[in-house]
């Protein structure tokens, strides 16, 4: 393998990662704004939403990888 394909990859990889990072931060960020202004003792929203983002990521991340390389 080359030198610029693994700089490549691992941007890509570093990209995918940091997207991870930043949906999950905003969805926990969500969960607790909900959750404040829902009053429920039980966080609902901090639990459910960030596992709806991995899955939606996941998602993602799988269709991503499956694409045949151009």
């Amino acid at each position: 393998m080359s030198e610029e394909n693994q700089q490549g990859n691992m941007m890509r990889y570093a990209g995918l990662a940091t997207q991870w990072m930043v949906m999950l931060a905003l969805a926990v960020w969500a969960g607790v704004v909900l959750d404040r202004k829902t009053g429920w003792k039980f966080p609902l929203f901090v639990v459910l939403l960030p596992l709806i983002a991995l899955c939606f990521s996941l998602w993602k991340l799988i269709k991503e990888v499956s694409k045949p390389k151009k």
